[in-house]
């Protein structure tokens, strides 16, 4: 919360201050309203002086219009700097999850991700708006009203005083067991997010496989538990209100039956009386007010501590200093690489290779071997554990990752489409002019379908494309990947809804209007890479083989396997 506090609200601090004297200001005016009424029963209305009782009422309407006045004022003022603070939060905690690397993004998961840029900042922007509006209205009714029934009557302040300390462990007490219950409600919400998301995700293989059923088996297990933590915190918060109420009203009962008998003896008068009655109401409205605020912090700060985990994530994808001596003429080049997502066994292990400009290399293997490994590699969404990669002759960590990133067009497995027109699909916020998207169409085979949509590239994709079949959304992620006309060009598994011939026109396409393109191709067919330059065969993360079509046909079984299955014997 420190780290919310000190470096988000820093900048507002003026603002927030000019909003604490105005709301100040607002709570003083309410404080007189009940001394001016008590003053007018007890001193100005026996006169019998309408002039006086006319002029003490216009005080009375005043300070009234004054206090709402002055308090609307200062809830807007509120209300804006609580929503200023989050929108930086905000964008902070989002640019911070787009550059974390893979592997902390593995570690947090995405659900929680999710939660924290969600309810999370929802929690903060409650407790900053809530702080700024009750942080001063309340403590100042509180104390106010204390020091104004001390000075009517110090007799029956004793009684309000001693009530004091009661109220205080009550709300320490709750507030202390609230914080935990709240972090692990947070815990939960991000399993439900977990959950919600891969079955909208996967709603149709749930379908087609019927099984609704279980899947409702586990929604409803998740959602107990998300119940239950929410109604133990709520429970334990739901002390507070009562246990106090009656500790005040207690104190209320006792005030009446005092000041009813110091009135009886002449001691006292009534205008005191109902004065003190009215402050001690508002000495109650205060305590409430800070026990649903202490309630509100302890959401807060469960809240705070997530967000912040995150925004503290070190950098893990570091940019080292280049070597101007170290350079080598490869445009992609993987030097005894060796990599584990766990750092258990390795995922890959030992892997070498060299591309110059121009060239393509296939990459094939079994499910599981390495293929997207390699790609999250030359991505650098993780970095190596052993070994090195070079692309475009300089060592991968000593490039910034936008400049290193802005090299590639890329196509992963099961990558997206978003709820946006199909121009704005291949142009991914690049500034590309609609020839250079026309252009991408064309060479990833995708006019035809574009053209069946009347010919608009304008027209609206739904969200993961649902209105595409498999093979027209690959045609338009592969149109993205070309669209900047990449130096080098990675397509992971791109082709595999394409029918043959679709795939050897576009195979055609690249080689034709992309030569100086370096290509990398994973594929499950031979097909689509057998006129590499270069194919590299693994399994269980190793490469067993390296060659040409020819070549691998001669001296790699795993290839011929692969081959005969797909190809035939010839």
């Amino acid at each position: 919360m420190k780290r919310i506090l000190t470096g988000y609200l820093k900048p507002y601090y003026l603002k927030m201050s000019i909003g604490f004297l105005v709301k100040f200001t607002g709570t003083v005016m309410d404080l007189c309203i009940p001394w001016i009424l008590a003053y007018m029963i007890d001193t100005v209305t026996p006169r019998h002086k309408q002039k006086q009782i006319f002029l003490w009422g216009i005080v009375m309407i005043v300070c009234s219009i004054m206090a709402v006045s002055f308090n609307i004022i200062a809830n807007r003022m509120a209300s804006r700097v609580a929503s200023d603070v989050m929108q930086v939060i905000r964008y902070d905690l989002y640019e911070k999850t787009i550059y974390l690397s893979e592997r902390q993004v593995d570690n947090l998961s995405k659900p929680t991700l999710i939660s924290r840029l969600t309810s999370d900042t929802y929690n903060l922007h409650q407790v900053i708006a809530r702080i700024q509006r009750l942080g001063v209205r309340a403590p100042i009714l509180l104390a106010g009203g204390i020091v104004v029934t001390m000075t009517l009557e110090p007799r029956l302040s004793a009684i309000l005083i001693c009530l004091m300390p009661l109220l205080a462990l009550v709300m320490v007490i709750v507030t202390k067991r609230s914080v935990p219950m709240f972090t692990k409600l947070q815990l939960a919400v991000d399993d439900f997010v977990r959950l919600v998301r891969e079955d909208i995700a996967g709603i149709r293989v749930i379908k087609a496989l019927s099984k609704g059923d279980y899947e409702r088996e586990r929604f409803d297990e998740i959602n107990q538990t998300v119940v239950e933590r929410e109604r133990k915190a709520g429970m334990t918060s739901a002390v507070i209100n009562p246990s106090m109420n009656v500790i005040l009203n207690l104190g209320l009962v006792l005030v009446i039956l005092a000041g009813a008998y110091l009135v009886n003896r002449g001691e006292t008068q009534v205008g005191k009386i109902l004065a003190f009655m009215t402050y001690f109401t508002i000495i109650l409205n205060a305590m409430m007010s800070i026990s649903r605020m202490f309630v509100m912090i302890s959401k807060g700060m469960a809240s705070a501590e997530r967000v912040v985990a995150v925004l503290d994530a070190s950098d893990e994808l570091l940019e080292e200093m280049a070597d101007a001596e170290e350079r080598r003429d490869s445009m992609v080049e993987f030097d005894h690489v060796s990599f584990s997502y766990n750092k258990g066994e390795n995922n890959l292990e030992d892997i070498s290779f060299r591309l110059n400009k121009g060239e393509t290399l296939g990459i094939i293997g079994e499910t599981g071997s390495g293929k997207s490994t390699i790609v999250n590699l030359l991505m650098r969404f993780y970095d190596v554990d052993q070994g090195s990669i070079w692309i475009d002759g300089q060592k991968i960590q000593t490039m910034g990752l936008e400049e290193l990133r802005r090299k590639f067009g890329v196509v992963f497995q099961n990558d997206a489409i978003f709820a946006k027109s199909i121009l704005e699909n291949v142009d991914m916020g690049r500034d590309l002019d609609e020839t250079q998207i026309q252009e991408a169409l064309l060479y990833a085979r995708a006019t035809e379908f574009v053209s069946q949509k009347g010919g608009d590239i304008r027209s609206m994709l739904d969200i993961k494309g649902a209105n595409l079949s498999g093979g027209q959304k690959q045609r338009i992620l592969i149109a993205r990947a070309l669209a900047a006309h990449p130096k080098i060009l990675i397509l992971d598994d791109s082709s595999s809804a394409l029918d043959y011939k679709t795939d050897a026109a576009l195979r055609k396409e690249i080689r034709d209007h992309f030569s100086d393109t370096t290509c990398v191709i994973v594929a499950q067919r031979i097909s689509s890479i057998m006129h590499s330059d270069h194919i590299l065969v693994l399994e269980d993360g190793k490469a067993v083989a390296y060659g040409t079509h020819e070549e691998l046909m001669k001296s790699c079984q795993i290839y011929q396997e692969i081959s005969n299955s797909q190809m035939g014997a010839a």
